[in-house]
């Protein structure tokens, strides 16, 4: 019961012994009589099948989102996109940071659903172990919607909202064997991650088609920039003959960029990748990334809260919605940078 609800009795300190019997006993009664009332309030409640409400402190509705990672600038401008249309609808979103954790990710979704928010956004950290969190929000009807990275059981969810993963990484291999046909190519993956894995995929078709190139390895680089340095370093050290890198995602691709840099083979490398960040566009321009495939990270945000809203107000939603991605290269890098 909320703390204006409850009954308190204050008793002067050294009191206790001037209170009779009968005292007491009304008391006892007092709180006999309030205890009924609640169990027969309680009572209408269930009989109306009365609900939690959804309402958020402000007033509007509450919605959640938990992201793999925020260090990324890509997560950051999906959560804009978000952001943007549940404000405008007088709504409030709490944006949460699973730092790459599977555990952390879980409780944080476990903590939206004792809140009962309208609906929860997921970008997952790992696209199968998510499973059992999905199970727990469908089980409190709590619609899910999620961004980015597709997961493996999508009967559990709402919706999924995408870029074309596969087309990406498709794309990222056309522009290498245009400019690189014989390239030695190593792989920077991030394994647990339904997107990535699409986009290796993508990668892998379309090399097929070029029997010139070569992949050398395939590594774990977690998508991030931290652990990507120094995964390639030891790559370069490795393979003498290595001239070409996909990385799976930018900020993956700066750790790449900087070991190539360490290892004193700057231009020596064609790097590609997928994502169309600032930092990717600027890269692009100033000759240490050669392209990036782009997705509209803002679009996907604003199409997964529009789908959301769909929902609740019982319109039907589409299961999986495909965002487009286009090739970043210098001739059209500035663009990025003027988009945003």
């Amino acid at each position: 019961m909320p703390e204006s609800g409850r009954c308190k009795h204050a008793v002067p300190t050294g009191a206790e012994g001037h209170y009779k019997q009968p005292m007491k006993r009304a008391t006892v009664t007092l709180h006999l009589l309030l205890f009924a009332g609640l169990s027969a309030s309680l009572a209408v409640l269930a009989l109306c099948g009365c609900k939690p409400s959804t309402r958020a402190a402000g007033g509007g509705r509450l919605f959640g989102v938990t992201f793999q990672t925020l260090n990324n600038p890509f997560f950051v401008d999906l959560n804009k996109g978000l952001q943007d249309v549940i404000e405008a609808k007088g709504d409030r979103l709490v944006t949460l940071d699973a730092k790459f954790s599977s555990l952390k990710q879980k409780n944080d979704v476990v903590a939206l659903l004792e809140r009962q928010p309208a609906a929860i956004f997921i970008n997952p950290v790992n696209w199968e172990g998510i499973k059992g969190t999905l199970v727990e929000a469908k089980r409190k009807n709590v619609p899910i919607i999620i961004v980015d990275a597709p997961v493996s059981d999508p009967d559990l969810v709402l919706c999924q909202v995408a870029s074309d993963n596969f087309e990406a990484g498709r794309l990222a291999c056309e522009e290498l064997a245009r400019v690189k046909p014989e390239a030695k190519i190593v792989i920077l993956l991030q394994g647990a991650n339904k997107a990535c894995i699409d986009r290796v995929a993508g990668f892998r078709t379309e090399m097929a088609k070029h029997g010139g190139m070569k992949v050398l390895d395939t590594q774990e680089c977690k998508g991030a920039a931290e652990p990507s340095r120094p995964v390639m370093s030891d790559l370069l050290a490795r393979f003498s003959e290595l001239d070409a890198a996909f990385p799976i995602n930018d900020p993956s691709a700066m750790g790449v960029i900087a070991a190539i840099e360490g290892a004193g083979r700057a231009g020596q490398v064609t790097v590609v990748t997928v994502d169309g960040s600032r930092e990717g566009a600027a890269a692009i321009l100033s000759g240490k990334l050669h392209s990036t495939s782009a997705q509209s990270a803002s679009e996907i945000g604003r199409i997964a809260a529009e789908k959301a809203y769909e929902h609740l107000a019982g319109k039907p939603v589409a299961k999986d919605v495909v965002v487009p991605v286009k090739l970043i290269t210098k001739e059209n890098a500035a663009s990025i940078l003027k988009a945003k």
